[in-house]
């Protein structure tokens, strides 16, 4: 059946819900849903905490007996299996809607088709596909932890005009500016964990918290082959408080693996010969924990190895106009890099902004939902 524009203003309406739900419903999706008579919208709601309600309950709880005979649209496939909360169809077949329009299918192994099949057999209507892209684009670090079992990889970092992330003297504090900082711990207060390598951890002792906080709690993750994390570290003497991660390989030494566990850090012993495949370990680890959004802050050797894997999928950087040099100073990603210009990784669509005194670029890297 041919969409109308009143299909697409009430879809465009539910994505606009879905995404109130960002960073409230990992490792759920962000959906939204719309129940309209013609153009009158009679209910609507989205998912707005993981374990509560979902987006069609919350819709047709408002919607009452109106919700007989009229349309229902929704960003996501609706549920047809028992979890934290009972089957959306069941729901949706008992309320009477004659006519379901879903942006895009669940490939949720639970659903993958079977939440519109059902709804099929019971006699409603079903359309796929109203505004996939834009439904896809929303729930695209949800989309690939169910479809690869990894999480979406967030790189971050701040730069001088010149592109150097710390003096040669490895000074770095402040190189952005308050705003701009202010944006960062927006991001913080809405991923899964944040990352960090064991130098970036001892040059500039970060917290590596939102503040002010935000509606998560990351995981604040350090990439630490020799377990040398310091004690008198921020991120050490508040492990108690908010959880730390080190990730260490076989070189650590069980001195410094009992210091730091004792000092309550979690320890995760990443396998293999080189550092890419011990990269490579955790980042399996962070997907097979579902956490769905993982920021990387640094350094350049971690950030460099990430590109070098193809494993970054969102970059957001400051650029500050100043200069200041140095053939040693710090760049934002080392690793082997690309060999021709014409290999360049481009992102999609970038989005450019002035945030205080600074320049802030930010989008997904070409291909990534």
């Amino acid at each position: 059946m041919q969409q109308t524009e009143l299909d697409l203003w009430h879809m465009r309406r539910a994505l606009e819900l879905a995404a109130q739900g960002q960073g409230y419903v990992e490792p759920n999706p962000m959906v939204g849903c719309v129940i309209a008579q013609g153009a009158e919208i009679i209910g609507e709601g989205w998912h707005r905490r993981f374990g509560g309600d979902h987006a069609e309950i919350e819709a047709l709880r408002l919607a009452g007996r109106r919700a007989a005979g009229a349309t229902l649209y929704v960003t996501l496939e609706p549920c047809c299996h028992h979890g934290k909360t009972p089957p959306c169809t069941q729901a949706i077949l008992e309320a009477g809607i004659r006519r379901v329009v879903m942006a895009c299918r669940d490939p949720f192994p639970q659903v993958d088709g079977g939440g519109a099949a059902e709804l099929q057999a019971g006699g409603v209507q079903v359309e796929v596909g109203l505004l996939e892209t834009e439904a896809r684009h929303l729930n695209a670090p949800y989309l690939k932890l169910i479809e690869t079992g990894r999480s979406w990889i967030i790189a971050k970092w701040a730069m001088t005009l010149d592109g150097k992330i710390a003096s040669r003297t490895g000074s770095s504090r402040w190189i952005s500016s308050a705003e701009s900082r202010r944006i960062v711990h927006a991001i913080r207060g809405r991923v899964d964990a944040i990352v960090v390598g064991r130098e970036t951890a001892r040059r500039d002792d970060p917290l590596l918290c939102a503040r002010p906080p935000g509606p998560r709690t990351a995981v604040r993750v350090v990439v630490d082959t020799r377990g040398s994390l310091r004690s008198e570290s921020q991120l050490v003497r508040t492990a108690r408080q908010t959880p730390v991660l080190v990730a260490v390989g076989q070189e650590a030494t069980e001195s410094d693996r009992s210091r730091l566990t004792e000092a309550g850090c979690e320890l995760f012993v990443c396998n293999g010969e080189t550092h890419a495949a011990r990269l490579d370990t955790l980042l399996a680890e962070l997907g097979r924990r579902r956490l769905t959004n993982v920021l990387v802050e640094g350094g350049g050797r971690l950030l460099g190895s990430l590109l070098d894997a193809r494993q970054i999928d969102e970059v957001h950087v400051f650029i500050t106009p100043k200069l200041i040099g140095g053939a040693t100073a710090g760049s934002p990603i080392a690793g082997q890099g690309i060999e021709h210009i014409s290999q360049a990784l481009p992102l999609d669509a970038p989005e450019l902004q002035r945030v205080g005194s600074d320049v802030y670029l930010h989008g997904r890297m070409l291909g990534q939902g």
